[in-house]
């Protein structure tokens, strides 16, 4: 686990883990902390004493790929499960990821995310991503009953072979490191399994300021996987950027023609009408009283994500041709484990 400033959810998230079935003896748990300022540590320090297999180590890059490779390098496991802070796993998380690898089903494994909130807008939030309108065809939020093979899954495990083989994390990217690191995974032929009796509850943002926060630093490191890895993108990822570029050009379009105003609010108006038409199903599915916040919650994230990957593609302009993959430590082949 690469943790940050999670105290508001560290202690559940740890009590998932310390509660798998899986036998503890034959696990170990390793958090890499960046720099917590918020009280995680102590409560990682105080379950620490009862928890003989929980270790804590310092993450000085304080990003979340930094933490996995420097948590990587202590690891002993033959299996590694990658475990975020802001969530949940099932009681039996660990083994069926267990068992799913050793019996070669696939080189990486993980299930569907339950997206969750506890206040009004945190609840509404988690409803906007958990439905297609709100984040496209992502297959593990709004993931079917069957198992099938995908391109990314959440809080993945893998043997540790598999790790060795495919390298370490990306230090450069500080959001898409796991869609970077699954596309590394399948261009050397590794399967990539979402399975249903794998379950994990996320817990969303608690508001739409968050919220876009978070979306527009996916867009914005978005181009750098891009840059790296032209193929791993998906014609959805595009259409938020491409979107709000449009918007962008119809406004410039308003002091220039006399109906760039009738045109930029007809732009508007079309996206709205949607907007709202996807808010009413999705409100009929998940509570009613969610309804007039969902079109706010699905605009915060087409917008930041879209402004987010545009900025992204200023930012980082000159790079395209930089296909290089950043990290501090070297191959994970060279890591030297903890005795």
């Amino acid at each position: 686990m690469a943790v940050r400033n999670e105290a508001g959810f560290i202690t559940r998230s740890l009590a998932a883990v310390l509660a798998q079935d899986y036998p503890s003896a034959r696990t170990e748990i390793i958090i890499a902390d960046g720099g917590s300022n918020d009280g995680t540590r102590r409560i990682i320090e105080t379950l620490q004493a009862e928890h003989s297999n929980l270790f804590l180590i310092d993450n000085p890059g304080k990003i979340v790929s930094c933490g996995l490779n420097l948590a990587l390098r202590q690891v002993k496991g033959e299996v590694v499960v990658r475990i975020d802070g802001h969530c949940e796993i099932a009681p039996d998380y660990v083994s069926r990821c267990v068992a799913h690898l050793l019996a070669g089903d696939a080189d990486c494994v993980g299930g569907p995310v339950t997206t969750v909130g506890e206040t009004y807008t945190a609840r509404v939030i988690a409803a906007a991503m958990s439905s297609t309108f709100g984040v496209g065809g992502s297959t593990f939020r709004v993931a079917g009953e069957a198992p099938a093979f995908v391109d990314t899954v959440p809080f993945p495990g893998f043997l540790r072979e598999t790790i060795e083989r495919n390298g370490p994390f990306d230090e450069e990217l500080v959001r898409n490191q796991d869609d970077e690191y699954s596309y590394r995974l399948r261009k050397h032929g590794g399967r990539i399994l979402l399975t249903p009796d794998i379950h994990s509850r996320y817990h969303s943002r608690a508001s739409l300021r968050r919220l876009g926060k978070q979306y527009f630093e996916y867009g914005f490191w978005k181009v750098r996987v891009l840059q790296k890895h032209p193929r791993q993108m998906s014609g959805r990822q595009f259409v938020p950027a491409l979107f709000v570029l449009a918007l962008l050009l119809l406004l410039a379009t308003v002091p220039l023609f006399v109906t760039g105003k009738i045109v930029f609010a007809c732009g508007v108006l079309s996206y709205a009408i949607v907007n709202f038409c996807a808010a009413v199903l999705v409100a009929r599915r998940t509570g009613w009283a969610l309804l007039p916040l969902l079109p706010s919650a699905f605009a915060t994230i087409h917008i930041a994500y879209g402004l987010g990957f545009l900025f992204g593609l200023l930012k980082f302009w000159k790079r395209w041709g930089d296909h290089s993959t950043q990290a501090a430590h070297g191959k994970l082949q060279e890591y030297t484990s903890l005795s």
